[in-house]
């Protein structure tokens, strides 16, 4: 079944696990990080996914003989990406307001806060 999902999304095991996710999954949490530790929203993370995804289908082509130019691949590629610097954005973020403001706020729940 998930074999011809990335059959028809111009994937394989490796590119999608080893590539996507390990290799520039570490890259969208360093991201999504740096966002959150600049104050900035979570739309930032939208844009750099997007780049992130054109840099991840270059990496499977040069080093996997990948498709290039397969927008369906990028998408379920750039779609991972967001999906992990967004949670990294929130965690940070749910992080520094515990750290910074103890006082004010204790944690609910691994993405939320609330007022003590």
């Amino acid at each position: 079944m998930f074999d011809n999902l990335l059959t028809n999304l111009d994937l394989t095991w490796p590119e999608l696990v080893g590539v996507t996710t390990l290799m520039f999954g570490f890259a969208a949490y360093a991201m999504g990080q740096a966002v959150a530790n600049k104050w900035q929203s979570p739309i930032y993370c939208c844009w750099y996914s997007l780049l992130l995804g054109i840099f991840d289908r270059f990496i499977i082509y040069a080093l996997f003989d990948g498709v290039l130019l397969s927008w369906k691949a990028y998408l379920a590629d750039t779609i991972i990406i967001l999906v992990i610097s967004v949670l990294a954005h929130r965690l940070t973020l749910v992080q520094k307001m515990i750290r910074q403001y103890p006082w004010l706020y204790r944690r609910a729940f691994i993405f939320s806060w609330k007022n003590k």
